[in-house]
């Protein structure tokens, strides 16, 4: 008996082992994070069947339309102005370093030529081009890195059931097996890690639908390590609103920097995973036509230098129109926050968080020994840095140079400046020692 005994506690001390066991990162996966951080901004783009109904992205969910006649959409979706190349050169230009495009969003249409269902843009619309593998090649062509946006959850979809708290209007009678639905996401993800190309990231969204009852098990072991095993170097990220779970190599934040939660979906604690925080350039995600709010170029630019003076990224969203062009607003901002790049990039590219923590006046970013005060709010010619453990030997004005007064005591260092600053980004360097 008490062999038979030891026999079943060693099988349980086993299995505990193997449940225990901590995911660890390939060496690839950890260069792949370091250069993730340091490429600081990337662009965002949610596009699919929704765009033609420019009422943004949710629309399916929030007109509670049926998902059948909604499917119809799809036999007059030609965006005849799409073009990849053009897309990525504006992307380019405005000095963002990787694209997140939406694959496959709630819902459920594919904008690849997906083997596991006919309803994607290749066989579905008249268009009968891949979005993803064209995407694929001009960011290839252009040096960006490609990351992929794909729905945990599906508002057409049968099998993707038990159904969350969105997306019971759409007029679903029947249901299917969870078994099902996950066996079709695994399937499709292969085939976009497989056929086109190095991936970046994949950024999973909806694992919110279930907050509701926290115990139903998505069974997200099995996918992760399923996309670690296909890339290795492709990054994981997961916008549930929670501390990352195992086998995560990204935070994600939404509508907020780190450490900020005013939209209410950022409350969770920072981890020591590279950061990313996702804004709208507008209002929506995907494009409505009413929604002509968008950001100044200040804003964005302050954005992105906040985000990293918070040791994050910037992903800013675009939603492109139903023709497929991106909006001209959209892409004049672009063009100016690239401008703008072109002059300051060196204190926002390779940075990390700097040794003063935010401040109402602005944030620093830090390289090597230099350390970049951006002054993005202040009405003094003066400034006061904590400083304590840090031996400033130079002080500079980033745009020309010039040489800015400075004092140093055992409590900080206090900058004078020539005038009251006033530019979009007043940028000191400091040289430490």
């Amino acid at each position: 008996m008490k062999k038979y005994v030891s026999i079943i506690l060693l099988s349980l001390l086993g299995l505990t082992a193997v449940r225990a066991q901590n995911y660890v990162p390939a060496p690839e996966n950890l260069k792949a994070r370091e250069e993730f951080q340091n490429n600081k901004f990337g662009v965002f783009l949610h596009w699919g069947l929704y765009s033609m109904l420019a009422q943004g992205e949710w629309v399916l969910h929030r007109e509670n339309l049926d998902h059948m006649e909604y499917r119809k959409l799809a036999s007059g979706f030609y965006p005849s102005l799409f073009n990849a190349d053009e897309w990525v050169a504006a992307i380019k230009a405005s000095g963002a370093k990787y694209i997140c495009f939406t694959t496959r969003h709630h819902d459920g249409f594919s904008m690849w030529g997906t083997k596991f269902s006919d309803y994607n843009i290749v066989d579905a619309t008249p268009f009968k081009r891949d979005i993803v593998k064209e995407l694929a090649e001009a960011c290839q062509k252009h040096g960006i890195k490609l990351h992929l946006y794909y729905s945990h959850l599906d508002w057409d979809r049968e099998d993707y059931y038990p159904l969350g708290r969105t997306g019971h209007g759409t007029g679903r009678k029947n249901h299917g097996e969870w078994k099902t639905y996950y066996e079709f996401m695994n399937n499709q993800l292969t085939e976009l890690l497989t056929n086109y190309g190095s991936i970046g990231a994949i950024w999973f969204d909806g694992l919110w639908d279930h907050d509701q009852d926290p115990d139903f098990d998505w069974q997200l072991p099995e996918q992760y390590a399923m996309i670690h095993k296909l890339q290795p170097a492709c990054l994981i990220g997961n916008n549930h609103h929670q501390v990352p779970f195992e086998g995560e190599d990204i935070q994600i934040f939404e509508r907020d920097l780190p450490g900020e939660n005013t939209a209410g979906l950022s409350g969770q604690d920072i981890s020591r995973l590279p950061l990313e925080t996702c804004e709208t350039m507008n209002g929506m995600w995907g494009y409505k036509i009413v929604d002509q709010n968008y950001k100044s170029v200040e804003t964005l630019i302050h954005y992105l230098i906040k985000a990293a003076g918070r040791n994050a990224n910037l992903l800013m969203n675009v939603g492109p129109q139903p023709n497929g062009e991106l909006p001209e607003v959209a892409v004049a901002r672009l063009k100016a926050m690239g401008d703008w790049m072109k002059v300051y990039g060196e204190t926002i590219y390779g940075t990390r968080g700097g040794d003063v923590t935010p401040r109402d006046w602005g944030v620093t970013t830090r390289k090597g020994n230099k350390l970049y005060v951006h002054v993005l709010n202040l009405e003094d010619k003066g400034l006061f840095l904590p400083l304590k453990n840090q031996k400033v030997k130079k002080a500079v004005l980033f745009k020309n140079g010039n040489p800015v007064k400075f004092r140093q005591d055992k409590e900080g260092v206090v900058l004078e400046f020539p005038e009251v600053p006033n530019d979009i980004d007043y940028v000191v360097e400091l040289t430490l020692n």
